[in-house]
């Protein structure tokens, strides 16, 4: 039930992950950015882990320097082909893949309702792709930027209506929406959610602490994810935070 990630650490990731067991993990999601992004060449390090380990793997597809809702056609363009061949090298092994909604560009700002539909037809063709490699796409609540599409649950709503496509679901992540003061309002979106990304702050920024050490409301999103079956991803500045976060969930959630 419980998955390590973490975009901070990036010195030697296949072989941290092997240690992801032993802290109490029983997956790990794999940020593709940095070392840890997938490429052919490091991809035999990361059969071999779900070879020789019981973690289930799922991924996190590039966000850096990428745009879904970009109005610059050549930029949206290479968004989509960099998130499909991800889902392409990941297939063999991974059942889900988190993504990021688009942004305002400075041109976006002056043509929102254009920049609505690239985001929109970017996520139709990722999980059309998806769809093709059997699997599912969940896509993701922001943190407080103004110019990022998807941080209030009426936009993700709106997403996944829109989007309509039935290997499409809802990531909920916890510390975002504290830092938008809708945690709860988000937790009203239960039905839609298929996978959850944890970590703690005080309300204003992106801080990823630990379980705990932060202002969200941890009993109010133990109760409300009662009975939730998917996987809760911790993510984590570093293994020790991970361990410290997983488990206090676990004692939340009883596992």
């Amino acid at each position: 039930m419980f998955s390590f990630s973490s975009s901070k650490l990036v010195d030697r990731p296949f072989d941290w992950a092997y240690q992801l067991e032993e802290l109490g993990y029983s997956g790990w999601e794999i940020v593709n950015e940095g070392r840890q992004r997938l490429t052919a060449e490091n991809l035999p390090e990361a059969k071999r882990i779900v070879e020789t380990t019981n973690l289930v793997i799922t991924i996190h597809l590039p966000y850096s320097d990428l745009n879904l809702a970009s109005v610059n056609q050549p930029i949206w363009e290479e968004t989509v082909r960099q998130m499909k061949s991800c889902l392409d090298l990941a297939c063999d092994f991974a059942r889900l893949a988190v993504v990021h909604p688009g942004h305002f560009s400075p041109l976006g700002m002056h043509m929102p309702d254009a920049a609505w539909l690239q985001n929109i037809k970017g996520i139709q063709e990722i999980c059309d792709h998806a769809l093709n490699l059997d699997m599912m796409i969940a896509v993701e609540n922001m943190v407080n930027m103004p110019a990022i599409l998807g941080r209030r649950p009426e936009e993700i709503e709106g997403i996944i209506e829109t989007v309509d496509r039935d290997n499409l679901g809802f990531i909920l992540d916890i510390g975002h929406a504290n830092t938008n003061g809708n945690v709860e309002e988000f937790l009203k979106l239960r039905d839609l959610i298929i996978h959850v990304h944890a970590h703690d702050n005080c309300g204003e920024r992106d801080e990823h602490l630990p379980v705990g050490n932060g202002t969200v409301p941890w009993e109010k999103v133990a109760a409300s994810l009662n009975g939730y079956s998917g996987r809760i991803v911790t993510e984590s500045r570093s293994l020790e935070e991970g361990q410290r976060s997983v488990k206090r969930l676990k004692k939340m959630f009883n596992r």
